[in-house]
């Protein structure tokens, strides 16, 4: 990012990305900190917050406008201590002040998020989003505003103050449980009834996902609906519209431009109904959950659209997002050259240099080269004709048409890779590394792909030695530099992805790992009441410490609390983590109730408690692949797997009962919650226990 001179602030120290871009602003920024807490608290002067991240278009279009104008920045200067923070570091703080500002404004946030605080309570006073640098859109010019807000704080302040009390107790009646869990909460599979209806009425049947644009994944709302088909399907009245609705989006977006039709991997939303132009940003946990879905969709169906999805996003994931210790990278700009999507948009004239001229008309037929521009006057790739369709229209057979388009593609990402790449954000966070183990552990066990399963082990062990220090995970890492305390999200998120590369390769190693994770949640975040705090018990003390229990983006931590303690504890016979997941969900039942289709999170964990997950151990020698490979066939989410070599050592709780044949072969052992069948010997006994049905 330019700057109008030789400035520097105290964000040149930081290894966060996005800090480091508004490093030489003129803007006086100092990150999140007690030096600038005591500053604003000395010299009685209002917090300006400013929160964004750096692959956020309109954060980077703030920043040319208003941070790197010595004029405004003098205004900020003057007026304000300033503070930057990249919400990818610090959910903690994103997650109050995104919620403070939709209490005060009764609008949805978004980034860049700009908050004004009271110096002595960080408690805000009044915010906004994206502020332009002169009036326009109804808006003022920022540095008016910022003006205008400080003069408000000088002149009325103690008015204030009834205002700040009110949105605090209001933040604090937040976390609290409305009903103590207990034997009188009786959970039900109601919301889970409802959240369906709820969908459906959200539902495009023509485009496919929820509302209208812009269009987000939305990977929870799909996984319940695909979930929810597969309990009915068990009932032997499948919800065969649950399951259209699921597969509908999935193959749109799949079509879509808002897949990288050329790279892979799934741009952050679509700014249209059609899936058609994306808003370019890649994000790691947009992918990580999307791979997941994608490859249970493909085990539900067997459909080899969603086989290309699973492995062009791996590729992109190994290729672009891995480093080369392990873990995996945040995020890709939407923006290369200052412009965006510049990376991605072809003209007329650079798709004739680079395709002859019989795989220039196919690709022109299959990606719509031949139809008016969609962007900006240029071209995004964006499916309009099946290779059918093209095979009937230009007289070939699928297989030559295939073969076309892939030449095409091949030499349109050769020639891609020779531009500026968009920035990458090369920060490591850990929920959204396990976010990615589990999707690329998922892919690995489904498509039996050994290099995926490879990746995640190495992102694995990359957290495990770099952010695993003294009982305790830390959040970020980068250049080798890791700092801040992990969060819910992180542990939790973490302990659901072993769980699943559990599944893929036993590893008593990473089975403590889970255990130790799981033990640090129930000592620092649990709530009394029922639940999970976002931040720890020795967490820096902020205006208030988040519960979530709704998705937004990602799923809420307690929800995934509540699965992974839920499945643990069937896995272990661990009373105390089934009695974890339980509270969580008696704590929640009132908001889920109020608003399942906010809750598909919690949902999943609610139905694994009302019908209970299926555990089975495999135990035993050579052949023990080949059994795996029997209960990998088919979709069953609500069961575990997990296959023991008979040379493992000593095993924790219940899995210590589950042991290998002494005469050598195999043995599978299996659990429905704390009914378990008797062991069976043999590979018919095991196909008769699972259920391998296709859609």
């Amino acid at each position: 990012m330019s700057d109008a001179g030789n400035y520097s602030n105290h964000l040149r120290a930081e290894t966060s990305p996005y800090l480091l871009q508004h490093a030489a602003n003129p803007v006086d920024w100092y990150p999140w900190s007690a030096e600038a807490l005591a500053k604003a608290r000395l010299e009685d002067k209002p917090i300006l917050l400013s929160i964004g991240y750096s692959a956020c278009h309109w954060c980077h279009v703030m920043a040319h406008e208003s941070f790197e104008d010595p004029a405004t920045a003098a205004v900020m200067n003057e007026l304000f201590v300033n503070i930057k923070v990249d919400r990818e570091e610090r959910p903690d703080l994103d997650k109050i002040y995104q919620t403070a500002h939709a209490l005060l404004t009764r609008r949805n946030g978004g980034w860049p998020l700009t908050m004004f605080l009271a110096p002595d309570t960080q408690i805000p006073f009044f915010g906004g989003t994206y502020f332009p640098d002169r009036p326009r859109h109804g808006m003022p010019a920022f540095s008016d505003l910022c003006r205008h807000v400080a003069g408000f704080y000088r002149e009325h302040r103690e008015e204030l103050e009834p205002q700040n009390r009110s949105l605090i107790e209001f933040m604090d009646s937040m976390n609290q449980v409305e009903a103590q869990p207990g034997a009188d909460t009786h959970l039900s599979a109601m919301p889970l009834d409802v959240a369906r209806q709820q969908l459906e009425q959200q539902f495009d049947a023509t485009h496919g996902g929820f509302g209208a644009a812009p269009k987000f994944p939305h990977p929870t709302s799909l996984e319940r609906l695909l979930r929810h088909w597969a309990g009915t399907r068990e009932d032997g009245n499948p919800d065969r519209r649950a399951l259209h609705m699921t597969l509908h989006t999935l193959d749109r977006m799949a079509l879509g431009g808002v897949f990288d039709q050329l790279g892979g991997g799934f741009c952050r939303y679509s700014v249209d109904e059609r899936w058609m132009i994306p808003h370019f940003e890649k994000m790691l946990y947009d992918n990580g959950p999307l791979l997941s879905l994608y490859s249970e969709a493909f085990a539900a169906t067997g459909n080899p659209l969603y086989q290309r999805v699973v492995a062009q996003t791996a590729q992109w994931v190994m290729r672009e997002m891995q480093s080369p210790e392990g873990g995996y990278y945040s995020s890709q700009d939407a923006d290369s050259e200052g412009e965006e999507g510049k990376f991605y948009v072809w003209t007329q004239a650079q798709l004739r240099a680079v395709l002859d001229a019989d795989e220039y008309a196919l690709a022109a037929a299959r990606y719509g080269f031949d139809r008016e521009a969609n962007f900006e006057g240029r071209w995004n790739p964006h499916v309009f004709s099946s290779i059918d369709d093209l095979a009937r229209r230009f007289g070939q057979s699928p297989e030559m048409i295939e073969q076309t388009l892939q030449r095409a593609r091949a030499k349109l990402f050769e020639a891609r890779s020779q531009r500026v790449a968009p920035g990458r954000d090369e920060k490591i966070l850990v929920s959204w590394n396990a976010l990615m183990i589990k999707g690329m552990t998922q892919a690995a066990r489904i498509f039996a792909q050994p290099a995926y399963r490879q990746s995640a082990q190495a992102a694995l062990g990359f957290i495990h030695d770099r952010l695993w220090r003294d009982g305790r995970l830390l959040a970020t890492c980068k250049d080798g530099r890791a700092h801040l305390n992990a969060y819910l999200d992180d542990y939790v998120f973490l302990i659901d992805a072993i769980l699943e590369h559990l599944q893929t390769e036993w590893d008593s190693d990473q089975l403590q790992f889970a255990l130790q994770l799981a033990e640090a949640v129930l000592a620092h975040f649990a709530d009394p009441a029922g639940g999970f705090y976002f931040t720890a018990d020795d967490h820096e003390p902020l205006i208030q410490r988040p519960k979530p229990l709704s998705d937004d983006a990602l799923p809420a931590g307690n929800a995934i609390a509540a699965k992974v303690f839920g499945r643990l504890g069937h896995l272990l016979g661990e009373p105390r983590y089934l009695e974890a997941a339980e509270r969580t969900l008696q704590a929640a039942w009132p908001a889920m109730q109020r608003s399942p289709y906010g809750h598909t999170g919690l949902l999943s964990a609610l139905e694994e408690t009302l019908y209970p997950v299926e555990t089975l151990i495999l135990r035993g020698d050579d052949d023990l692949p080949q059994w795996l490979a029997e209960t990998a066939r088919g979709y069953a989410p609500r069961r575990m797997v997990f296959a023991v070599p008979d040379r493992t050592g000593e095993l924790p709780g219940l899995l210590a009962q589950r042991r290998a044949p002494d005469h050598g072969g195999c043995v599978a052992y299996l659990c429905r919650g704390t009914q378990c069948q008797a062991p069976v010997g043999d590979l018919d006994s095991l196909r008769a226990l699972l259920d391998t049905d296709r859609a």
